[in-house]
């Protein structure tokens, strides 16, 4: 049994070795991703000085997921999940070994990086939806689900703090190329964790349906079910409104807070700071009873604090504004994650994460192209205003639909047995619940 508080149930899903050994490998993998991330927009806006080029980049990685997650979402409702992601991760490898090797050379363009954040893209329109499956057979016991989920999120936010601020010394140090490399070198480790796991083996998922007609069901599904529809259209607003604004960060370092690497270092780092404390806030929680009312809480203040923050001038003052920004967006996407993930039916789980990630990363490129032609006109502070605001309003439309929203979840926590003892009263209508009216 796992403690019921303390440090041991807040990591009570590290429990099982499987996801453990995950969790480990993507931990260090993951602070590479960021070097990466954080090298490419710095090595971009160095080549071309265009916030709309790091738009356009932002635009290549992201839009094979809004094009391929929901049949990739098929694909991982179908096949094996272990072979897909070491697939993926295995090609991700090498595609940050090919950015290494051109940056290092000094043969490296901006078509080049294009190119390659098109094949990231690709790879990543596959492994999203998989590795979201993934998490089911590594969690044998369903109650841990959400504390995996929400320590997922804080091993990703927790690498947002450590890549950014380790790529910053590196970029001023030795330039981005050492940053691509370790990347690269950082993947051996999740592939190497992957093949470490021992899964029991299941028999393949044969449907003798064709792949589009299994995700038009998928998509039907999604629309006709009014909570899974509210948190997908959720999650794209603040996806396509409020992510743009980290691939506006070069500028934000350089032209406004006239600093350098290690300046867009330290603001990446302070988001993601925000973000592990969301994180460790939603790994504590026991329960998702009440973690609806926490969407509406988490967009706003992911909303209210990009606003804020298109204001600061000074370095300090974007720091410490970054931090709710970064806890804001974190509780709020790991919040519908895990309730779409506790609501949905088994056999379409897949298809549902696919438009999960369809929602949240495939929403975005149309954002960041948006975001880069806008700072070129508006400025980068008014793009990131009118992205607050855009979230906030999003915020209060979606606290308009809740209380609906827990009517309809209430039968199936029931089925599940996540409200087995609540008979009667006040109690009966916690899930999802908002605060009373006065």
């Amino acid at each position: 049994m796992a403690a019921k508080t303390g440090p041991g149930f807040v990591l009570r899903a590290l429990r099982y070795r499987n996801y453990r050994l995950f969790f480990g490998g993507q931990a260090i993998s993951l602070i590479g991703t960021w070097m990466q991330q954080i090298a490419l927009g710095w090595l971009v806006y160095r080549l071309t000085d265009s916030a709309f080029l790091l738009g356009l980049v932002g635009f290549a990685t992201q839009i094979p997921t809004f094009l391929i997650a929901t049949f990739a979402g098929v694909i991982a409702d179908k096949y094996d999940n272990h072979k897909i992601i070491i697939t993926t991760q295995s090609l991700a490898m090498i595609q940050a070994f090919l950015l290494a090797y051109l940056t290092l050379t000094h043969q490296i363009t901006i078509w080049h990086i294009i190119s390659l954040c098109i094949l990231i893209g690709i790879i990543n329109a596959f492994d999203m939806p998989t590795r979201q499956r993934f998490v089911i057979e590594m969690v044998e016991d369903k109650n841990d689900l959400p504390n995996a989920i929400a320590l997922n999120s804080s091993m990703f936010n927790s690498a947002r703090l450590i890549g950014p601020t380790i790529a910053g010394f590196l970029i001023s140090s030795v330039g981005e190329g050492m940053c691509f490399l370790l990347n690269a070198i950082s993947y051996l480790a999740v592939i190497g964790a992957l093949l470490a796991m021992k899964l029991k083996r299941k028999e393949t998922i044969q449907k003798n349906g064709k792949v589009l007609r299994e995700l038009k069901e998928g998509i039907k599904y999604a629309y006709n079910f009014k909570p899974i529809r509210a948190f997908l259209i959720l999650i794209a607003v603040a996806s396509f409104a409020g992510m743009p604004y980290t691939i506006l960060m070069p500028v934000v370092a350089r032209d406004i807070l006239h600093g350098n690497a290690n300046t867009l270092g330290f603001l990446m780092a302070a988001i993601g700071s925000g973000a592990v404390g969301g994180a460790l806030y939603l790994a504590s929680r026991r329960t998702v009873i009440g973690l609806g009312k926490w969407v509406f809480y988490a967009s706003s203040i992911f909303g209210f604090s990009l606003i804020l923050f298109s204001f600061s001038r000074t370095i300090p003052l974007s720091i410490f504004l970054l931090l709710f920004t970064g806890f804001g967006m974190m509780v709020q996407m790991a919040s519908c994650n895990t309730l779409l993930q506790t609501i949905v039916d088994d056999d379409k789980r897949g298809r549902v994460m696919s438009l999960y990630i369809t929602s949240f990363v495939g929403a975005a490129p149309f954002g960041s192209l948006i975001a880069g032609g806008l700072a070129g006109t508006i400025g980068t502070p008014g793009t990131i205003l009118l992205s607050g605001l855009i979230i906030v309003f999003a915020a209060f439309i979606f606290r308009t639909i809740l209380p609906a929203i827990r009517i309809l979840v209430r039968p199936i926590y029931i089925d599940k047995g996540i409200i087995p003892e609540v008979s009667t009263g006040i109690q009966a209508t916690t899930h999802l619940h908002m605060p009373p009216e006065d």
